[in-house]
């Protein structure tokens, strides 16, 4: 038996436990505290931070034709670090040659091997906090939970439930049938995990771990070699991730290029040529469903998981805690200023007005409600700057500036914090897509059901992560429930309190449901899991006396 799985058993066993009861469990801490990481563990993570800044990143062994890396902080500063970085066919053979040693492993040495990175990654959880702040924008709280915790998480649950699935079938098994009068014919029989191949993993920008780890890990300990293609202006926080599960690799016995890094620049990608070789087995991707289109089209028979562009929406069809459901919207629009594939995008509010504990509120003054709530929660710059980050990438602050023509300011962007427009809607209206960034959509609609059927119907043609409902009508709360879940639609409904709709847990959550056009692929459920490998069987008759 693996030592690296026998080190790591108890938690393998408690992540097994956690994904079958769904209720809320973490080994992770997602405090960045001193009493929960080392009184030093804080100053170390932004020593080991800076020292990589304006340097060449050390990958021993990578393979290697040039030094690419043009990272610039959202925040204003260039990274200036280099990575190792080589064509598409170089990469796809030394994945290629580190395949078969590595399917040969038994099922506990990769899934040792995948939880010793996943812990040595905790380990440096404050470095990856920076590195995902300075390169994604995020709120340094925010990077460190998103970038560290719950990134591991999900991969801890993506490992636990390969190894469920590979482990659900025994190994080998004595087949015996009856044959009446004569001796019964038996079988030994011998199943064998079969991995696909070379997996390609392609990451966005805004969170280049949570969004990767569950495929890195999924592939790895199903028995694929990975190729790791991070975004370029997010390189860093991958580089880490790479180097450690290269030397865990070399330390169990086998090559690291089992786990590669694909880094490139702007203008520059690798990315088609990697889709498109024929050794490409699995690609994960996420990012706009115009590429994902591409890839489609392009890929050699690949399995392809991907989360894609989506238009997330609110219903307000009443609520007996107005300020707690304004509160709760203002802060969901304003994390990270938006750049969630689970932030909402359009409110859908019946044109009269809705009841609430407060009395009748107009759609103006529901506009008005959701508007002084940003403020207030922005008021205060440190705070803000915490929760909303900076903009990761220049295209979407265009994207909102286009989107200021598009109805009626309600809440002004230039003060900070997302826009918030009143539109009517109708045929191609600018909030029937997916405007990734600080801006949401007030939408009149006739009332609470025709909202609860718009957002539905978003969902269906244009895909949605995530759906909201507030409402104080249990007999059309069970409507919306069948309507967006049968949307394929995770639905929140009445959240006044400290959980949002952006947020999806692991071990609980299923995040995407592959359902409808947001994605094809869920994290992380078995269907994530287990078209990354086959069975294939060896079987010869039993010796009369064994």
């Amino acid at each position: 038996m693996s030592e690296l799985f026998e080190r790591h058993r108890a938690l393998l066993g408690d992540a097994l436990d956690a994904i079958r009861a769904r209720g809320h469990w973490s080994p992770f801490p997602e405090v960045p505290s001193r009493k929960l990481y080392g009184e030093t563990a804080a100053e170390e993570g932004e020593s080991a931070f800076a020292a990589l800044s304006r340097s060449a990143f050390d990958l021993p062994g990578h393979p290697e034709a040039r030094r690419v890396g043009r990272e610039v902080s959202p925040f204003g500063a260039e990274l200036s670090i280099s990575y190792p970085a080589a064509d598409a066919e170089a990469l796809i053979a030394a994945s290629r040659g580190a395949s078969p040693v590595w399917a040969a492993a038994s099922i506990e040495d990769r899934v040792g091997v995948c939880l010793e990175i996943l812990t040595r990654l905790h380990a440096m959880s404050f470095l990856m906090g920076h590195a995902t702040m300075q390169t994604t924008g995020q709120g340094f709280a925010m990077a460190f939970q998103a970038g560290g915790p719950h990134a591991l998480d999900r991969g801890l649950e993506a490992v636990a439930t390969a190894y469920d699935e590979m482990a659900r079938v025994p190994a080998k098994a004595i087949w015996e049938k009856p044959q009446g009068r004569g001796e019964p014919i038996r079988l030994e029989k011998h199943w064998r995990i079969v991995p696909r191949g070379v997996s390609l993993v392609i990451a966005c920008q805004t969170f280049p771990t949570w969004n990767s780890y569950p495929a890195i890990f999924a592939s790895l300990a199903t028995g694929n070699t990975v190729i790791v293609k991070p975004h370029p202006g997010a390189i860093l926080p991958l580089a880490l991730t790479v180097r450690v599960a290269r030397e865990v690799l070399v330390e169990a016995g086998f090559s690291p290029d089992v786990v590669l890094l694909a880094a490139d620049e702007l203008g520059a990608e690798i990315t088609s040529e990697l889709v498109r070789h024929p050794a490409t087995a699995i690609i994960d991707y996420t990012g706009s469903s115009a590429f994902a289109g591409w890839i489609r089209d392009n890929a050699h028979g690949a399995a392809i998981f991907t989360e894609e562009t989506g238009v997330n929406s609110i219903v307000v069809a009443g609520t007996d805690d107005f300020a707690g459901m304004c509160a709760n919207i203002a802060f969901s629009l304003s994390l990270y200023s938006g750049q969630m594939c689970t932030a909402p995008q359009d409110i859908f509010v019946p044109r009269r007005g809705i009841r609430t504990n407060e009395g009748h509120k107009s759609f103006e003054e529901l506009g008005e409600g959701i508007a002084l709530a940003i403020d207030a929660l922005l008021a205060d710059p440190k705070q803000a700057a915490g929760i909303a980050g900076a903009i990761a990438n220049p295209a979407t602050r265009q994207r909102v500036e286009q989107a200021r023509a598009a109805g009626r300011i309600v809440r002004d962007d230039a003060k900070g914090g997302p826009l918030l427009l009143a539109v009517e809607d109708g045929a191609a209206g600018a909030h029937e897509e997916e405007c990734f960034g600080p801006v949401a959509f007030l939408i009149p609609v006739e009332d609470g059901d025709a909202g609860i059927a718009r957002a539905a119907e978003l969902a269906r043609t244009k895909g949605a992560i995530t759906g909201a409902l507030y409402d104080t009508d249990e007999e059309r709360i069970a409507r919306a429930i069948d309507a967006l879940l049968g949307a394929g639609v995770n639905l929140s409904i009445n959240l006044t309190g400290g959980i949002f709709v952006n947020q999806s847990a692991a071990f609980s959550d299923f995040h995407v449901t592959g359902a409808n056009p947001a994605g094809n692929a869920s994290l992380t459920d078995t269907a994530f899991v287990s078209g990354r490998f086959r069975r294939a069987m060896w079987r010869r008759p039993v010796a009369p006396d064994t």
